[in-house]
This record gives C-alpha cells, structure tokens and sequence, in this order.
C-alpha cells in the first residue's frame, strides 16, 4: 500500500499550491492594503475553472491515459508560474489585484482543476476498498500541506522573497511532480480506458450519474456540509486583522498553526477510518463538535464587537481567538477525511466508465459549496452586519447534521 500512497502524497501536495496561494497568501494581502470584505472575497472568482471539471471529466475516462492527462496539465503548471516569474515585480506589487496577474492565476486553476479530475481518477482506481480510508487521508493531509506551504509559509517570506524567486520555485516544483507523475511504476500500471461506444450525450451522462446509488443524497450533503463552516473561516481571519493583530502573526496561525491543526484532523479521521469508523457515524459525532466549536467562535466575535475590546498581545482574549481559529480547522480536516471517503465510496459504484466523472461531479459540488459562502461570507457581513452574517453561518452549520439521518443504507 505504501508504494501507491507515496506517488499519491506527492502529488496532491503540488495539486494544494493554488489554493494556498490564493486562499492564504492574497486575501491577506488585499485586506492589508484597504481592500472591502466584499473585494476580498470575490477575488475567489479565480476558482472558477474548477467548477466546470464536468467539461473535461469526460475526456480523462475516455481519451488518452489518466497518466498522461496528470503528467501534462502538471507541466502546464509548471508553465504558468514560469510566465508568473516573468512579471514585473512593481506589477504584481500594485493596489488590487493586476489584470495579467488574475488572468495567469485563472490559467494556474484551469491546469489544477485538469489535474484534479486526472489524479482522482487514478486513485480511484488504484485503491481497494481496505484502502479508501488511509488513501484520502494522504489525499487531504498532503493537499493542505501544499496550501500552507503556498499560503502561510509564502505569507511569512512576503517582506524577504522576491516575486520571481517564488514562481521560478514554484515552477520547478510542479515540473518535477510531472515527472514523478510520468515515472512513478505504481501509476504505469495503470490501463487507459477502453471505450466501447460514444460518448454518451450530456443528459444521458447525467441521468447515467444521478442513477448511481447514494448519488443524489451525497451530492446534497457534500453541497452544505461546509457552507457555514467555510463562511466564517474566510472571514474570521480577515477579522482578526482589523482587530490588531499583523499580517506576518496571522500568516503564521492561520496558514501554518491552523493547517497544521487540520492536517492533524486529517490524519485522526484516517486513522479511526482504517480502523473501524465508518464514514457516516464519525460524521454525525464529529459535526456536533464543531457545531459546538463555532458557536464559541461566534460568541467570541460577538464579544469583539463591542466597544473597546481589543486583540492585545498576551491576553486570554487573544488566546482564545488563535485557539477557537485552530480548533475549528482540526474539526474541520475530521470532517473533510471523513466527507472525501464517503465521495469515493459513492464513486466506486459506478461502471468503470463513470468514475472519474461521477467524483468529478461530487467534487465539483463540493467546492461549489465552499466557494459559494466563501465568495459571498464578505457580502453578507458587509451588508447583514457581523452578528446576523455569523447566526446565519451558524445555523448553516446545524444544517447537515439533520441532513445526515437521511443517508441511505448503500452508503452505511
């Protein structure tokens, strides 16, 4: 099992990079130089490629090897951060965000999102079933390491990294991942696909997708489990820097303490995963924990409002903040292990021409409903106020714990 692991971990580390980048590294950014929450938050458009991978889930089952797919979109990774090297650092160092530098990053997501349908492709294919629950904890933990190595690392190397420096190293990561991704024997073993017919027309495909058992009840719950989670971690952070404390501090607890909190979430939901949790019952535990966690998080941010509290260093105020911020990550990694295995499980009752579209769509949905409150969270405190913007986020996040006694009985 390790010798499909490793090549696996690699991989979804590099795939992570994006997101770090842009979920870690460049909201701070812009809030710190004068950015409104509503502008912050719709730098998120960026991710729009991945909510379109249905378009090309398709071509990576039917054309070509899933190998070949991953080996060149990763190279095309590589690519754009060359071009990203290439720019002025006067350009990317300007107020906002620079037209040429958004259009390179929209291409840096379309290449990661061709990667994304590639990679889960073949991990479903290459894991047994004994192998679901360590396999998507290697895919979680090591997607998380790459986003705080890209968001958090990156943020605390801002005053003393030049722009070309990070890209070009960047650049050169990706194009030896490609290489690991051509090289690695475990994924040579893996055969194309074999059409036996056309390709089915676009409302065939989705009836054939929807006809998978357990299919329509995941797609709902992997579309809200996280709405009112990613709601208020886009926009606790951003908060905790009006209230004091610097951009450098926040990088370090939110990109790295906090990642590091969820990779160990991670790594906990793999392990009761591997041994005898399943799936469904580590969820409607674990979600009560982090319905509790956020209304914490939220009496907290209540308590911030008022007038004259303040964030000071050394204080049980700002200790609280920092742990409520870490606590919620680490309930966050349990839920995400636990979530990405009961896609896969789902996904592995599709026909062998299916799967990787079948995850393509479950995945696509999820991150639709990440990006959707995660988009939207700065809108809503900007226009609802912070306390009906964070209730609100709290009874989302009440949401799927009902949902939860409607799983059907092929996903137990």
């Amino acid at each position: 099992m390790r010798g499909k692991l490793l090549p696996l971990a690699g991989l979804y580390l590099v795939q992570g990079l994006p997101y770090g980048l842009q979920s870690g590294l460049l909201p701070v950014l812009l809030r710190a130089r004068g950015l409104s929450l509503t502008r912050v938050g719709l730098a998120k458009v960026l991710y729009a490629p991945w909510l379109f991978k249905l378009l090309w889930a398709p071509l990576v089952d039917t054309r070509g090897s899933p190998r070949a797919w991953l080996t060149l979109s990763t190279a095309a990774l590589g690519l754009v951060c060359g071009l990203l090297a290439a720019l002025p650092p006067a350009e990317a160092g300007q107020a906002g965000l620079p037209v040429t530098v958004a259009g390179l990053l929209l291409l840096l997501n379309l290449g990661a999102a061709v990667q994304d349908v590639a990679l889960d492709t073949l991990a479903v294919q290459l894991l047994e079933s004994a192998e679901l629950g360590p396999g998507n904890t290697v895919q979680v933990v090591a997607y998380k390491l790459g986003a705080v190595l890209a968001g958090g690392g990156l943020l605390a190397l801002v005053p003393t990294l030049s722009w070309p420096l990070l890209f070009l190293f960047l650049a050169a990561t990706y194009w030896l991942a490609a290489a690991l991704a051509w090289g690695a024997p475990v994924l040579q073993q893996q055969p194309a696909p074999q059409p036996s017919e056309p390709s089915p027309h676009t409302l065939h495909l989705l009836q054939d997708l929807l006809a998978v058992p357990g299919t329509l009840w995941t797609a709902g719950f992997v579309l809200t489990y996280k709405l009112g989670e990613q709601g208020a971690g886009s926009l606790f952070p951003l908060l905790l820097l009006d209230h004091g404390i610097s951009s450098p501090e926040l990088g370090l607890w939110n990109g790295v303490g906090a990642v590091a909190c969820s990779i160990a979430g991670s790594s906990l939901g793999g392990a009761l995963l591997a041994r005898h949790w399943q799936p469904l019952p580590l969820l409607r535990s674990v979600l009560r924990f982090r319905l509790g966690g956020m209304a914490c998080q939220t009496a907290l941010l209540f308590h911030l409002d008022t007038p004259g509290a303040r964030l000071d260093p050394s204080t049980v105020l700002r200790g609280a903040a920092l742990l409520s911020l870490c606590l919620q990550h680490f309930l966050g990694g349990l839920v995400t292990t636990a979530t990405f295995t009961l896609m896969m499980r789902c996904s592995q009752l599709a026909s062998g021409a299916l799967k990787a579209t079948h995850y393509s769509l479950l995945a696509t949905l999820e991150l639709l409903g990440k990006l959707l409150l995660g988009t939207l969270a700065g809108a809503l405190a900007d226009g609802l106020g912070l306390h009906l913007c964070f209730s609100l986020l709290l009874a989302l996040s009440a949401t799927p714990i009902v949902y939860l006694g409607l799983a059907p009985s092929t996903l137990a």
